[in-house]
């Protein structure tokens, strides 16, 4: 039996199909017991209902195709992450002002500036390490293997063009092509590098943290027996905090980041390599960088660079506030426990958004990328798919279709970044 049926039931360009269709008996299941009208829909040659919009990726039953629209709902998703995470942080500062949930961050920053101008003297400085950020190599080399028949999944090698933690076995490599450093205790405790947490000073010396201990010159903050307990403007003798790294003179008792005299790091440590301009490394886990993923088709590297970006995990950074208490509050020991208590909370709740932020603009960056890249992924794979069968036919009508929804998806995304970025701008301006 060959029946005709008009094809103007489907909302597809009826370029891509013809007009009529000859559909055989064996061609789809239940045909001979379900109604006529219902022939498209039983045979999967119809548009799914929900599309981006509405969260779904599987439009086109196109591999490619729906890979990158995939990596548009993941872009939206982790947009909505790191908004709400900006939000979480804003509602714990209202809070901690006396603010009820969802405040304005005007209104927030107003208050904040307020708490320290009843507290503090000459305003706070915040020494902050830049938040780290790592793209997934598993994400990456995943969206690879999923969007691209040719790439063969467990064997695919996806490197890194900035800097990342390696195992043992490629520390030779780094040395040829980047810069090896270890992370860990250093050697007998004298960090020739960058030290993290605390730094034990027998002897005075320079400090670039919190000291804690005696200071030989002016000190920001003292305890109620007059030692030192913030930043020390001379030489400190005691205990130094280098929330945000630096050097150390004495015993590092934290962690010291330093490069390894013999080229390889000890056992204990953690190896980090940083590949030199244009050579990349092969790493383990995450990739703080480019991220370099093998070679894909054309219709495929626009999906894997997105799902690589939203991949992306940044960790608030280690920051040291440093502050002189107001006149006000100086001989007050409540007063000042309870700033003090005060502060800790808003260094975390500051440290939470200045990696959010981060994450923010590599999603921003991300977004504008996939919208310049979104017609060229969707229809070099769509031309390929006219040359199929009627199934690939329709989808791929109804993947041209859904690409104005990238855009839709796209701008909700980074209009609600944009807001979180000025939200923390707000935050900034206040504390200066």
């Amino acid at each position: 039996m060959n029946t005709k049926i008009k094809w103007w039931r489907l909302s597809v360009p009826v370029t891509l199909v013809g007009l009529v269709l000859p559909v055989a008996t064996q061609g789809c299941d239940k045909l001979a017991d379900s109604p006529i009208g219902d022939l498209a829909a039983q045979c999967g040659l119809v548009c799914p209902a929900d599309g981006l919009l509405a969260g779904k990726a599987n439009i086109s039953g196109i591999v490619s195709i729906d890979s990158f629209f995939g990596a548009v709902v993941d872009f939206g998703g982790a947009a909505a992450t790191v908004n709400g995470a900006i939000r979480a942080q804003l509602d714990g500062m209202a809070a901690s002002v006396g603010l009820e949930p969802g405040a304005a961050s005007a209104d927030i920053a107003a208050a904040v500036k307020a708490k320290l101008a009843a507290n503090v003297s000459g305003g706070i400085k915040i020494v902050a390490q830049e938040p780290k950020c790592q793209a997934s190599l598993e994400v990456t080399a995943s969206a690879a293997a999923s969007c691209d028949a040719t790439v063969k999944p467990g064997s695919v090698e996806v490197k890194c063009g900035g800097s990342c933690t390696i195992d043992a076995s490629v520390q030779a490599d780094c040395a040829a092509n980047g810069s090896l450093t270890c992370k860990g205790t250093a050697p007998s405790l004298k960090c020739e590098g960058k030290c993290s947490g605390s730094c034990s000073l027998d002897v005075a010396a320079k400090c670039e943290g919190s000291c804690s201990g005696v200071c030989d010159g002016t000190c920001s903050v003292k305890d109620v027996n007059g030692n030192c307990k913030g930043k020390c403007e001379g030489n400190c003798k005691g205990t130094c905090e280098l929330s945000a790294g630096g050097s150390c003179s004495g015993k590092c008792e934290g962690s010291c980041e330093y490069t390894p005299p013999s080229g390889k790091c000890e056992a204990t440590a953690e190896a980090h390599c940083t590949a030199k301009a244009g050579a990349s490394v092969k790493c383990k886990g995450g990739c703080e960088g480019k991220v370099e993923p093998p070679q894909v088709s054309a219709e495929c590297k626009a999906t894997v660079d997105a799902k690589a970006s939203a991949s992306v995990e940044c960790t608030p950074p280690s920051i040291d506030i440093q502050f002189q208490y107001a006149a006000a509050i100086e001989g007050n020991v409540d007063a000042k426990a309870e700033f003090n208590a005060w502060i800790n909370g808003f260094k975390a709740q500051f440290a939470g958004m200045l990696a959010a932020t981060a994450k923010a603009n590599i999603l921003l960056e991300a977004g504008a990328n996939i919208v310049a890249n979104a017609s060229g992924a969707v229809k070099g794979a769509a031309e390929v798919a006219v040359d199929g069968d009627l199934k690939a036919k329709i989808g791929a009508g109804c993947a041209l279709a859904a690409i104005g929804d990238v855009g839709t998806v796209v701008k909700g995304s980074v209009d609600g970044l944009n807001g979180s970025l000025t939200a923390f701008a707000d935050i900034g301006g206040a504390v200066k």
